[in-house]
């Protein structure tokens, strides 16, 4: 059974740093990106950032460019999002999920399933 469990929110001052973590199981990170995605209160989910760990393609919105690193362990079947220089609006719910389809890729979530049940992220002074 396909579960993405995901770890490592937390409350943080703005400039801080949080690294998140996305443990996999029955699938391979080799042939289906996973995806880190967010909720604001209030606000549509964003696609943040995915990974084709067999390609090593990235992906990562404009908002979080420069600041947020995606990496994936094969070996551990984990999906890591490195998060520096937080600012108050990444404040969010973060979730994992994984493509639908070998091959896909991107940051459309229709593209993506099997959500973990996400972890809080605040950023605040």
């Amino acid at each position: 059974q396909v579960q993405l469990v995901e770890s490592g929110g937390g409350s943080v001052q703005p400039g801080g740093s949080l690294r998140l973590s996305c443990a996999t199981s029955a699938f391979s990170l080799e042939y289906y990106a996973g995806g880190w995605f967010r909720q604001a209160p209030g606000k549509e989910r964003e696609g943040v950032s995915s990974i084709m760990a067999g390609t090593g393609f990235t992906y990562y919105a404009d908002s979080v460019k420069g600041r947020f690193a995606i990496s994936a362990d094969r070996a551990k079947s984990t999906v890591y999002l490195q998060m520096n220089s937080l600012k108050p609006e990444d404040t969010a719910v973060y979730y994992c999920a994984k493509t639908a389809a070998e091959g896909e890729y991107g940051l459309d979530g229709g593209n993506f399933e099997s959500w973990g049940q996400g972890t809080q992220v605040t950023v605040s002074s």
